[in-house]
């Protein structure tokens, strides 16, 4: 059954812009639920949803965001956007075969994503027929038999990826990696790939450690916290908890983001019920600044360049001590900073000094220090130096390997730090190879795989011939959304791990499988009983998560179902048990256990109230690195003026949107409704092309190879962003970053620094 709304087409209802002015979350999260949950239905089944959402004793954790559970024991330990993304994955409308028989793949090619997800629950494997142009049920042993003939017939294991978007349990993603491994590639490209590999890089090479150091009694001792290129009340909403709590408390709160957004401000937490009732506000920043779109490393270095001149009359401005005991290349550091003029850092920046040593003496007056960050630093060409520069900050003063003090940054979905965790990586560490090998009696291969980029160019040139998606919307999320298209186009055979219609279906090969699962909410029975998997959030916490709704159809598998059965069917004599794993997901764990550094005892830690935390040995002063210390880096200031005529542009989301999943054409915090192709600008730099408050405007970016694209008739927003900077909401703006603009120290497309011309369109 067609079930489109078409009243949320936005050409139906005129957009509208107000500025926002009112607290982030509160009352207005509150409505927004509301309506919510009475348009998908769920106002019975959604709130009892909610009290079993992120609890440590038989609850689900949330599919959304990776920030940490609540340690304290808090009941409503929720968000508006979780519950949203919850009651999107619970909702009653169904799609089976019915749907598909009365539409064909181009007839649904034309409708919003909005539409596509909206038409409910997949219910039963389908198989793309390309006479009839449809996608018609297929029974899963012949769908897992589709898939094992085509692997086992490439003339090099190679010829396959195998992606993962970060909704990925650990135990399917273990699973996963294994079946790649077994089958004899390393092709295996991820959704960190396109947002924090810089952050992963960076660490390591500084700290030894791929991740963040803190968790959240951390964030409860700082006395100061830096929280750069970061929308927390959308991308991360129970963060504002956490900088409310800070506030509350006398701790520092600066944020370094070209957009003053709402959770920047100030915010009343819904479950704080004396706040809601008095309508009482708790600010949520003592300084926004708002550099220039890339600048954030020119911020960080005009910091570093204050503490080391006040470090001529006050020798407390630098921790020596720590420095001389714990780090290699301070000398290096210093002289650059030295060297690096004002005039250089004001220009970059696009701030002045004043502005920046003030953020610097709330850093030099703090004890207890975290640096959080997100896409809006690692998005860009020099995502890695920007992050190495945190650290380099960090350790002047020696906030790294106490309590209330590190790198924190802030990952997007549930299980994206996980998934690498469970070796999900296309460079998998050797260590890892020798112990996978030995335990699971295979041979891994050794060659480095393909990332994302690399996967779209060799689907592209012909060689990857098949593609399978475990969950996400790769078609969406990629760059360069035409050229990702084709190159999966091209290939023989598309398998797309979904529980919901999405554009990623209706881009395939030659062959097409959808193969529907469970989602997180849902009960996972096996032969073993009613199973939970785990997942790892921001912070390294690992913890278990049991699904609570009956399935959405009694034809979906669970995920690590799903990747054994593709598994035996390309690896019919694998010794491999993949038949007892998917029986018994402990069976799984003690297997991860003896893999896994940090999962020593994983069945019995991960049943601990709250799960265990996997060690970072950075935490502890112990640094894998060459010179055993953490390391500074001498990155020089990038050049990110843009040019005369240009303005530098980042894509980001609408708070009614969760990665491609997109809820309304509404933008709450940033006061727009009715409206998604648009794109917001300084008014100055409006005036500057004559372009109003609506007008069409027409977008063209150009790639580092000279090549243009563009986007028409997008309508022009005033907005508070530097003169020089302009930013719109991924997936649209996607097509803007060329397959070949990613940058050359993560890999990573640089979707948050695409140089663009804007002009009236004619």
């Amino acid at each position: 059954m067609d079930q489109r709304d078409d009243e949320h087409v936005a050409d139906a209802r005129q957009p509208e812009f107000r500025p926002y002015q009112h607290p982030a979350a509160g009352w207005g999260a509150a409505a927004s639920v509301t309506r919510f949950l009475a348009k998908e239905r769920e106002l019975v089944a959604g709130p009892r949803a909610i009290l079993k959402m992120n609890h440590e004793n038989g609850g689900f954790d949330c599919p959304g965001c990776a920030w940490p559970d609540d340690t304290k024991g808090l009941h409503l330990d929720i968000c508006e956007n979780g519950i949203k993304h919850v009651t999107w994955e619970m909702t009653r409308k169904r799609v089976g075969r019915e749907f598909f028989a009365a539409h064909t793949v181009r007839e649904l090619s034309e409708w919003s994503e909005f539409e596509l997800e909206d038409q409910g629950r997949l219910t039963e494997p389908l198989r793309y027929d390309a006479e009839t142009d449809r996608y018609v049920p297929i029974s899963w042993p012949d769908a897992f038999a589709l898939v094992g003939h085509v692997l086992s017939g490439l003339d090099s294991p190679d010829r396959a990826a195998y992606y993962t978007s970060g909704r990925l349990g650990n135990e399917a993603t273990f699973l996963y990696q294994l079946m790649a491994r077994e089958l004899g590639t390393n092709n295996l490209p991820d959704c960190s790939n396109m947002c924090h590999e810089a952050s992963g890089r960076a660490l390591q090479a500084a700290l030894g450690t791929g991740k963040g150091t803190v968790d959240l009694k951390d964030w409860e001792l700082a006395d100061a916290l830096f929280i750069l290129g970061v929308n927390a009340a959308s991308n991360a909403p129970r963060m504002l908890t956490s900088l409310a709590e800070a506030h509350r408390r006398g701790a520092r709160i600066v944020h370094l983001n070209p957009l003053v957004e709402a959770g920047a401000t100030r915010t009343i937490i819904p479950h704080d019920f004396a706040r809601m009732a008095t309508f009482r506000a708790t600010p949520t920043s003592t300084l926004n600044l708002q550099p220039r779109i890339g600048a954030d490393l020119a911020v960080l270095r005009g910091m570093a360049k204050a503490l080391f001149e006040w470090a001529r009359t006050d020798p407390g401005a630098i921790d020596t001590e720590f420095v001389e005991r714990h780090t290699h290349g301070f000398a290096d550091y210093r002289a650059l900073c030295e060297a690096t003029t004002w005039a250089e850092i004001e220009r970059q920046a696009g701030l002045s000094r004043s502005e920046i040593t003030e953020a610097a003496e709330v850093y030099r007056g703090a004890d207890r220090c975290i640096f959080s960050w997100c896409l809006g630093v690692t998005q860009h060409e020099h995502g890695v130096d920007t992050v190495r520069e945190i650290v380099n900050l960090l350790l002047l003063r020696g906030n790294l390997g106490r309590e209330g003090t590190g790198p924190s940054p802030v990952r997007g979905h549930s299980n994206v730090q996980g998934n690498r965790t469970c070796g999900i990586d296309h460079r998998p560490a050797e260590e890892f190879l020798d112990r996978l090998g030995e335990v699971c009696g295979i041979t891994p291969p050794r060659r480095h795989g393909m990332d994302t980029v690399d996967t779209i160019e060799a689907m592209h040139r012909g060689d990857v011939t098949v593609f399978v998606g475990m969950g996400g919307n790769f078609a969406l999320a990629a760059p360069d959304t035409p050229y990702t298209a084709a190159a999966l186009r091209k290939c023989e055979l598309t398998v797309q791990v979904s529980t919901k219609l999405n554009r990623s279906h209706l881009v395939h090969g030659r062959q097409a499988l959808i193969l529907p699962c469970l989602g997180r909410t849902e009960k996972d029975h096996q032969r073993g009983g009613l199973q939970a998997t785990s997942v790892e959030d921001a912070m390294s916490m690992v913890h278990l998560s049991v699904g609570m709704k009956r399935p959405a159809s009694p034809h979906l598998l669970s995920e690590p179902a799903i990747i054994a059965g593709i598994a035996r069917a390309a690896l019919p004599d694998s010794a491999t048990p993949w038949e007892s794993y998917v029986e018994d997901y402990d069976r799984i764990r003690d297997t991860m256990a003896d893999v896994l550094d940090g999962f020593e005892d994983f069945n019995r830690r991960v049943r601990r109230p709250l799960g265990f935390r996997i060690s970072q040995p950075a935490r502890e002063l112990v640094f894998h690195t060459p010179s055993g210390r953490a390391e500074f880096s001498t990155a020089a200031l990038p050049d990110v003026v843009p040019e005369p005529g240009t303005l530098a542009l980042g894509t980001m989301r609408s708070h009614d949107q969760w990665n491609t999943t997109i809820y309304s054409d509404n933008d709450r915090y940033r006061g727009i409704k009715n409206l998604r192709t648009l794109i917001f600008m300084n008014p100055e730099d409006m005036r500057e092309r004559g372009l109003a408050e609506f007008d069409d405007a027409d977008i063209t970016s150009t790639a580092k190879d000279g090549s243009t694209r563009s986007l028409r008739r997008y309508k022009a927003v005033p907005y508070d962003i530097p003169r020089g900077c302009a930013a719109g909401y991924m997936p649209e703006m996607n097509v803007l970053c060329a397959i070949g603009d990613y940058s050359t120290q993560s890999d990573q497309p640089i979707m948050k620094h695409l140089k663009v011309t804007v002009q009236p369109s004619v």
